[in-house]
């Protein structure tokens, strides 16, 4: 199991003629209008960039410039989309349950850059679907970064999936909404020789790679983003992953040099047979 920071993505995902990270949108332009920390710094961005420029800005107006530099590499033209889902979320997020309060001021810096920075593992066309993307992490950054992905938002939770519908409608998305669970006979013939499948703060590595990894062609991946222990998750989990068809075990280092906390993903390759758990979670009902 290789600890590395090198691309370890799927190959051979259908070619797609469109544009992967955009760039190019006006400095100015990554102010959202809300009260949120992280969009505070954006909307000092531009400020901070001439105060730095001159060396007088503070370290708050250089957090700012970083935000907002990182966010015109990932969004490119898409940019304003990207502001937008952030005012979304500050805005009903707490009160529909999405996100916890001590959230919003770092949805940029937490959670919105460091979803869409793992687009540098995936290769252009594929056909990816984000388990249990409650609030859209990292699968809407991830499509708004990505416009290429053929993406599909995976989620049980009946309001969850009112919101996901919401939200791509108004960001005009090509993005897919299906309410069930990765584990579903009936997801799993819809769900099916994917590229790739993400997820993040779901469930430990080895549920999840009994969940995720059927989805999969062979040679798929399985992204799963992780905090400060996932060596450790992935040194625990290894014989059961290996036990479901995982083949390959690394983890994968995205954001380097660009987002302050680059995002850890432990990746996992599905080999040629890969055998789902198909026991349901349990939680409480859906609603």
């Amino acid at each position: 199991m290789a600890n590395s920071s090198a691309d370890p993505s799927p190959t051979n995902c259908p070619a797609d003629s469109s544009t992967t990270n955009a760039a190019g949108s006006p400095a100015g332009t990554f102010a959202t209008g809300v009260s949120a920390r992280d969009s505070s710094l954006a909307s000092d961005a531009g400020a901070a960039q001439g105060g730095a420029s001159s060396g007088g800005g503070s370290s708050v107006e250089g957090e700012a410039a970083a935000v907002a530099a990182a966010a015109e590499r990932l969004f490119g033209d898409r940019l304003p989309a990207a502001r937008r889902y952030v005012e979304l979320l500050v805005e009903h997020g707490v009160e529909r349950g999405l996100i916890g309060p001590r959230e919003v001021d770092r949805l940029w810096t937490r959670h919105v850059l460091n979803s869409a920075v793992v687009g540098e593992l995936i290769p252009a066309g594929c056909r990816v679907v984000d388990v249990g993307s409650g609030a859209g992490l990292p699968g809407i950054p991830l499509q708004l970064a990505r416009p290429d992905l053929r993406l599909t938002l995976l989620e049980p939770m009946a309001r969850r999936v009112a919101w996901l519908d919401e939200v791509v409608a108004e960001l005009q998305l090509s993005t897919t909404v299906v309410r069930g669970r990765a584990e579903e006979p009936g997801v799993r013939r819809g769900l099916r020789d994917l590229d790739v499948v993400t997820a993040r703060a779901v469930a430990p590595l080895a549920k999840l790679a009994g969940w995720g990894l059927p989805l999969l062609r062979p040679g798929g991946r399985l992204l799963a983003l992780k905090g400060a222990s996932a060596a450790e998750e992935m040194a625990r989990d290894a014989a059961a992953v290996a036990a479901v068809g995982g083949s390959r075990q690394e983890l994968a280092s995205c954001g380097e040099g660009l987002v302050t906390e680059p995002t850890t993903v432990i990746v996992v390759e599905r080999g040629k047979a890969a055998q789902g758990r198909d026991t349901r979670r349990n939680s409480r009902k859906d609603r």
